[in-house]
């Protein structure tokens, strides 16, 4: 699971509020395509870049296979944006840790935006894994950023998702932001529990490069 890292879009957009990297093997899926409205202009280029995809299938059962699982994502990416997501990311790596069985691991990275009430930010780091429900291997981080927290929580969709009702676990890092007002919530999520601690390796090395200062304001 070991990669190179890639630099996010975000380090070009002057209004993003968070700049951070992921290692390679991580696709970012672009939130405002996928979402866009059926008549506008991003709708048109999604249907566009499908087409060739669509057409190659080989008859129509697999199209509309394919239409359905698309929808259904569409669905849990609309419900991310909901909740304050403003990037995600999927991870596709292989199994190649000692004792790997050598295939490929599927793990889904997001940054969401969530309100909180004003107090120092160490205050808020530890409050939010302090409260957040069934965190476990609980940590404080001092990142360059400033003060931060992690843990982890393993849960199981349930039927009223439409999702599989396979375990997930999801590790979350939790980065107050300088005006002490909203909390940047990075989380990896991924059914290969397994893996926990190369996964908590992964998402603590984003959190180390995650920035609040744009990384080229003096470029």
């Amino acid at each position: 699971m070991t990669s190179h890292v890639v630099i996010a879009d975000s380090v070009h957009d002057p209004s993003s509020g968070i700049w951070f990297a992921v290692p390679g093997g991580f696709t970012e899926l672009p939130l405002d395509v996928l979402l866009a409205p059926p008549a506008s202009a991003e709708a048109d280029r999604l249907r566009e870049a499908l087409a060739p995809l669509v057409e190659a299938m080989p008859d129509g059962v697999t199209r509309q296979q394919f239409i359905a699982q698309l929808a259904s994502g569409q669905q849990l990416l609309r419900a991310l944006r909901e909740v304050g997501t403003v990037h995600c990311s999927l991870g596709v790596h292989r199994d190649d840790v000692e004792g790997g069985s050598g295939g490929i691991l599927h793990s889904i990275f997001t940054v969401s935006w969530r309100d909180i009430a004003w107090s120092p930010r160490s205050v808020s780091a530890a409050r939010a894994v302090a409260t957040a429900e069934q965190h476990s291997h609980i940590e404080y981080l001092d990142l360059p950023s400033g003060p931060a927290s992690m843990g982890e929580t393993v849960r199981t969709p349930t039927s009223e998702s439409g999702l599989p009702p396979t375990p997930l676990l999801q590790i979350s890092a939790y980065l107050p932001h300088p005006d002490c007002k909203r909390m940047a919530v990075l989380m990896m999520s991924t059914p290969e529990i397994g893996r926990r601690e190369q996964y908590r390796e992964i998402l603590r090395q984003i959190a180390e490069l995650t920035s609040f200062d744009s990384p080229l304001i003096d470029v």
